[in-house]
């Protein structure tokens, strides 16, 4: 068994809000992925126990998890030759905390991003 939690929990007036951490992965990918200069997301963020206990990851390369009531979203990133490393790291981490922020009501208090690699365009 996993220590981490499946489902990040939110109270309100009404009652309870249950959030998937897949579903906070999900999000964060497709943020990521609107960022120009990132070309796909790099699954190499070790080994992945769902993978490994045959639970489908949609998200690759995004690892979520809460800190005291906080998220912090880890991603590795392939980013297209000919963008800056650091100006599309900074664009990755506001679309990532906007987009999760915005979405599920949740701070996001960290968005760590790692280049995995360097895509080529294709010769023509």
């Amino acid at each position: 068994m996993s220590d981490s939690r499946e489902y990040v929990s939110r109270s309100d007036e009404l009652g309870n809000i249950h959030i998937s951490e897949e579903v906070l992965a999900g999000i964060s990918a497709a943020a990521a992925l609107e960022v120009e200069g990132v070309s796909s997301l790099a699954g190499n963020l070790g080994s992945d126990i769902g993978e490994l206990l045959g639970k489908k990851n949609l998200a690759k390369g995004v690892r979520v998890k809460m800190e005291e009531e906080q998220v912090v979203v880890d991603l590795s990133v392939l980013m297209t030759y000919g963008h800056t490393i650091p100006e599309m790291g900074k664009a990755v981490q506001d679309a990532v905390k906007l987009a999760v922020e915005s979405m599920t009501g949740l701070e996001v208090s960290a968005v760590n991003v790692s280049v995995g690699g360097i895509t080529f365009p294709p010769k023509a």
